[in-house]
């Protein structure tokens, strides 16, 4: 009969070997004993979990070793009455659950939350110039285009809104350029006062952070948002202070378009538009590396910034992310160059500089910002389509950005080149790229273009517009970039609302808004025989 090795540390009593002294247990007999120790376990945290004895009802040893220590609350951390009241209110518990083990359907409905409540605002007579409430519709659209930061509106944004109204129109575009998981992590700090593992799982994710750092990264991510907008609005004050304006209007409209510009929102405030500065470097340049900091990702900065001086330590997707980035942006600015160079209604009129300032920041505004100083629907059908690819490959991951991201495109050219050459592997920069991570490219990609198919084919029915246009308008929205070939304030109410909805889905992102939608993830057990079927 097998017996059970002893794990309670009480010792046991010896056994009488009659008068024989020499043969007690002995060393050797104590080792044996405490082979049969189990080792004690070891925490999370890296000290050893101790035994506890548990005492019968109404007894209570003496023993101070037997009782688990009390650790004292630290200064200024002992919850005040406001705190032991909020954590009694059922709806905030259920937040909190919700941001610990569904944080993905919680940024949903967050984000859909603040498009109402911005929604409420800019419907108050406050928030248009005229004094007077503006259209449910026309609300709703400028709410979601500014939360989505994507720039697209169905009235004029300098001239009919108020100035309360355009405080309403960036703010939201701040929230909104922070990311869905960003905010869901803020959300979840906020409430349950910790991020929990699901949800720092999601974040680092998103954030290409350890798990242990998500708190960190949230602050270092306000923190650079907020230092890339203040750099951004010191670059663009002494200019408009040098076209003759006062000093408050000069701060205001350098706050707000420097804002816009970092988050991709694509909202312009001044009443010439940005057409009266396209030959403007002072203008022009910041709209360029602002756009070019906001797209390409919070993880790529702040990766650069902590080995700015290590470039081969950065990591795979910084690298992908800034190399496709700027192999697009440089295509995109030649070609759209050599299409647009002799057109009288948008390069031929601009001197060289102009020609090649408007050009660059053709070459980003495509992917994300939206903000253009010459008018979109003049240009060609060439370059409209070649914006479509542009808009539809967006930015960074986790940046202001839509599209499907270049990190996405970068992996499906990498997995196209390696199937050509018959490469088992998928390699980059001497990594290799996991099969998970090119499936979830191919879905991602799926699940966009399949959305922008169904959008392009409800607008056709809807309208009477050709299909260049519409398909421009529906990826833009989707892309959440914002430009247009201005056919969107004459677009029926039923063709708003499926723009509404496509820059919803576009920023809150495919995969994200397919997880939250999820009932529950599927764990198979047992997995099928492989089969090859014929492909092509």
């Amino acid at each position: 009969m097998a017996t059970v090795p002893q794990t309670d540390t009480a010792q046991e009593p010896e056994p009488d070997h009659g008068s024989r002294r020499g043969s007690g247990p002995g060393p050797h007999a104590a080792r044996q004993r405490q082979a049969h120790w189990h080792a004690p376990l070891v925490g999370v945290v890296g000290r050893p979990w101790k035994r506890y004895k548990k005492h019968p009802a109404g007894a209570r040893s003496t023993d101070d070793a037997d009782e688990p220590p009390v650790h004292p609350s630290l200064p200024g951390t002992e919850p005040t009455g406001l705190r032991r009241l909020l954590r009694h209110i059922e709806p905030l518990s259920q937040i909190a659950r919700a941001a610990r083990f569904y944080p993905a359907r919680l940024a949903v409905i967050v984000f859909a939350a603040i498009i109402v409540v911005v929604t409420g605002l800019l419907s108050l007579p406050i928030a248009t110039t005229s004094g007077e409430r503006s259209d449910f519709l026309d609300a709703l659209f400028t709410a979601t285009s500014a939360v989505c930061v994507t720039g697209l509106s169905t009235v004029d944004t300098a001239t009919y809104w108020s100035t309360f109204g355009h405080v309403v129109i960036i703010l939201a575009a701040a929230v909104g350029g922070l990311g869905v998981m960003t905010l869901a992590s803020l959300l979840s700090l906020a409430v349950s006062r910790h991020v929990g593992l699901t949800q720092r799982m999601l974040a680092a994710s998103e954030n290409q952070s350890r798990l242990g750092e998500v708190g960190h990264l949230l602050r270092a991510v306000i923190y650079t948002a907020a230092g890339c907008e203040l750099l951004l609005t010191l670059m663009l004050l002494p200019r408009f202070l040098g076209h003759g304006l006062d000093v408050g209007h000069a701060l205001w409209y350098a706050a707000f378009m420097g804002l816009s510009i970092f988050n991709n929102a694509g909202f312009v405030i001044m009443p010439e538009g940005l057409g009266a500065y396209a030959t403007d470097w002072w203008i022009g340049l910041p709209i360029i590396l602002g756009t070019f900091m906001g797209a390409v990702g919070f993880p790529v900065i702040l990766d650069i910034m902590g080995r700015r001086r290590r470039p081969r330590t950065w990591s795979l997707h910084t690298k992908l992310t800034l190399t496709t980035y700027v192999a697009l942006t440089i295509a995109s600015t030649l070609a759209i160059a050599a299409f647009e160079w002799h057109n009288p209604l948008t390069y031929g009129a601009l001197p060289t500089s102009g020609k090649i300032m408007t050009a660059l920041i053709n070459g980003v505004n495509a992917r994300s910002s939206g903000l253009s100083t010459i008018p979109p629907e003049h240009m060609h059908e060439a370059t409209w389509f070649l914006q479509d690819a542009l808009m539809f490959v967006g930015g960074g991951s986790a940046s202001t950005a839509g599209g499907i991201k270049v990190s996405t495109f970068a992996v499906l050219l990498l997995a196209i080149f390696a199937e050509a050459r018959g490469d088992r592997d998928i390699e980059a920069f001497g990594r290799r790229i996991t099969p998970s991570t090119v499936r979830l490219s191919v879905a991602v990609a799926f699940i966009g273009s399949s959305v922008i198919g169904l959008a392009t084919l409800l607008l056709l029915q809807m309208t009477d517009l050709s299909l260049d246009r519409i398909l421009f308008e529906v990826i833009s929205a989707f892309a959440t970039v914002g430009l247009s070939t201005g056919i969107t304030p004459s677009l029926p109410a039923s063709a708003k609302y499926v723009i509404v909805a496509l820059m919803f889905i576009g920023r809150v992102g495919t995969m994200t808004a397919a997880s939250a939608l999820a009932l529950r993830e599927r764990r198979r057990v047992i997995r099928m025989p492989e089969a090859r079927p014929m492909i092509g």
